[in-house]
């Protein structure tokens, strides 16, 4: 009588089980089939077969846009917030007294005609404009400190007798960049040339904190930002801009990474092992398809592409590793950042799963019935 009841009990769980087996994803076959339907959104899904060369995606480049080359002004040009050192040489009567003698004269004694005097630091207000006594506001910004001399001088004539003036740079701000993030020194960056690198920049600030491959740079020039990868930044001689005066670089923590789901050896988010990865090093990292669960000819990647305006379209790319060329094809396929990489449930292992389960259903039973008789044995 128990045992008519418990085989009842298999029975009409084995009826629910086939109804739905578990399943680790779809098959490759869902994947096509769902690709090809129309999405409510109204956003088609490209899928794309990838069975030679010329059906492989662009490389891992991220940079967004690139500034136009042109020469750094100057790199004793003046703007707001720059302090000068103003010094007045006077010869005769002079008109700011005080000051010290200069030595003049071959026989190198005192010349009291000669006189020498520095006035309090001058900083450039917001306006570019400076004051100066006797000669009053004057409009310095985007002159450099030889022209500022001229212009000094200019203003002083009539009032003292063949001024000479040096203007030199006590702190500098206009020819200077804001660097921050993953840097050793952080903050303001002045350039002696106008010739600097963005990764003469980065060095001149201690470097970067960090594999070069997890950090991502950023560029804000004016109302215009790039991002790179900071090792594009080094592999590529052309990406390299030369930095201007006003520029702010940030090193950002970013982590290159993708996703691994379906029938993989391992479900998990892996990180890039170099700044640019194969699909055929990302299917090793995840273990490869699983020999119970996946099917090698389903291997798919997921990605946003954007299109001829900017905008991200839904791609799928196919792969069949059933077929060798494919191995090769896997070799130069370049993974993205934020990448899903998928593994195909294979249709054959239902069978296997249906065995699994009626395994799991009897053992309990089977340990019950086994118990039973021993207790009647015991009896006996």
């Amino acid at each position: 009588m128990h045992r008519k009841i418990l085989f009842t009990l298999v029975a009409s769980s084995l009826l629910g089980a086939c109804a739905s087996l578990p399943s680790s994803g779809p098959t490759g076959k869902h994947v096509r089939d769902s690709a090809a339907l129309v999405q409510p959104d109204g956003v088609g899904i490209q899928l794309v077969e990838v069975s030679d060369a010329s059906a492989m995606p662009a490389g891992t480049s991220t940079t967004k846009s690139v500034f136009p080359e042109f020469t750094p002004p100057p790199t004793d040009m003046i703007g707001p917030g720059d302090v000068l050192s103003i010094t007045i040489y006077e010869a005769g009567v002079t008109l700011f007294g005080g000051g010290a003698v200069v030595t003049g004269g071959k026989s190198g004694a005192f010349d009291p005609s000669v006189k020498a005097q520095a006035l309090p630091p001058a900083r450039v207000d917001d306006s570019g404009d400076i004051v100066v006594p006797y000669a009053g506001k004057l409009r310095v910004m985007g002159k450099t400190a030889s022209e500022v001399q001229d212009q000094i001088r200019r203003a002083l004539r009539g009032v003292s007798a063949d001024p000479q003036i040096l203007v030199s740079l006590a702190q500098v701000i206009t020819n200077s960049v804001i660097v921050g993030g993953e840097v050793a020194r952080p903050g303001r960056l002045v350039l002696q040339t106008n010739r600097e690198k963005v990764s003469d920049v980065i060095a001149l600030a201690g470097g970067q904190r960090g594999n070069t491959k997890d950090i991502a740079l950023r560029i804000s020039r004016g109302s215009n930002t790039i991002d790179m990868r900071l090792s594009e930044l080094f592999d590529n001689p052309s990406a390299d801009i030369t930095a201007y005066p006003g520029d702010r670089l940030t090193l950002l923590q970013s982590p290159l990474t993708f996703s691994v789901l379906g029938a993989p050896g391992r479900v998990d988010q892996l990180p890039f092992t170099r700044s640019s990865m194969s699909l055929a090093e990302a299917v090793a990292s995840a273990g490869g398809s699983n020999p119970n669960l996946g099917d090698p000819a389903a291997i798919f990647v997921f990605r946003y592409v954007a299109d001829e305006n900017g905008n991200p379209k839904p791609v799928v790319y196919h792969l069949n590793m059933m077929e060798t060329r494919s191995y090769f094809l896997a070799q130069k396929f370049a993974m993205h950042d934020k990448d899903i990489l998928y593994f195909g449930n294979a249709r054959a292992n239902q069978p296997s799963k249906m065995v699994q389960l009626i395994s799991q259903l009897f053992s309990p039973i089977l340990t019950v019935t086994s118990a039973v008789q021993t207790v009647q044995n015991s009896r006996n």
